[in-house]
């Protein structure tokens, strides 16, 4: 059965690769990237397979073109039948968007909440709907700033990134709490793998990466590998947390109940707040 699968961040490493074996397998795709050069490029490597995809260009460190993206896939689809979160870039030095929000936190967290709730209408017209959270679960480092969730003190590219992969932690646990009997949602941690645009780093940190992943890091296709499953199969539980293909307890305190209520109650103010 054909499905209709919307991918952010989906012209780099994984989510680039995860879309083109989709399309392969006969589904529709939607891609979310900010670079248009990047999306042309994926619909040319898609060949015969292209007349299935569409590409979206957009900014989503920007809370209103991710909004406006939630809603030109609202106007194109019926259904939504699976939802991947990729989007991420790391900002060595600490960025603030034009809404007042700290870059990092505001791509690899915020755009996330916006389109897993945004396309809620969606996903539930699915028969088997599911979000699939690619984070860091599991991770247990790194916490949210409650008071300063941009960041204005003390940023470091690794205390932003930490943040917000526990934001998206936390996020997972009150997505499923509202919607969990009827839109599955997974986080999953792939592990050190070979993805992702390093083109924000300086030339000696990439290639320090570049060395540590020849050696070290996962290839793209292993790591894909487990989503296929989420999406073909989703599980009937409303959460499911995968770190390098294990399941983990959903007690971690990374997973805390009364902290995902916590922080969605904050991100509803600093929405509002912008808006």
């Amino acid at each position: 059965m054909t499905k209709t699968i919307v991918i952010s961040g989906g012209t780099d490493g994984m989510g680039r690769a995860f879309a083109l074996e989709r399309l392969a397998r006969g589904d529709r795709v939607v891609v979310i990237g900010s670079n248009a050069a990047k999306g042309d490029s994926l619909l040319a490597a898609a060949g015969p397979d292209a007349d299935r995809a569409r590409f979206l260009r957009a900014d989503l460190s920007s809370v209103a073109e991710t909004r406006k993206v939630v809603a030109e896939i609202e106007s194109e689809y019926q259904a939504v039948d699976a939802l991947l979160l990729f989007a991420n870039r790391t900002s060595p030095k600490r960025i603030q968007t034009e809404e007042g929000f700290e870059r990092t936190f505001a791509l690899y967290y915020l755009s996330r909440y916006l389109l897993s709730y945004g396309l809620v209408p969606l996903l539930e017209r699915s028969a088997q709907p599911v979000i699939v959270n690619i984070a860091g679960v599991g991770v247990r480092k790194g916490a949210v700033t409650w008071d300063d969730p941009h960041l204005t003190h003390g940023y470091s590219v690794v205390r932003a990134q930490l943040q917000a992969g526990r934001a998206n932690d936390l996020l997972g646990v009150s997505f499923a709490g509202r919607y969990g009997g009827k839109i599955g949602y997974v986080l999953y941690h792939p592990g050190f793998t070979r993805s992702g645009d390093l083109s924000p780093l300086n030339p000696v940190a990439r290639t320090a990466i570049r060395t540590l992943a020849a050696l070290a890091a996962r290839p793209v296709r292993t790591a894909i590998h487990p989503i296929h499953d989420f999406v073909d199969t989703p599980a009937a539980t409303p959460l499911r947390a995968i770190d390098r293909g294990r399941s983990l307890e959903l007690s971690l305190p990374t997973l805390d109940p009364g902290a995902a209520d916590r922080l969605s109650r904050l991100t509803e103010e600093l929405l509002a707040a912008q808006a």
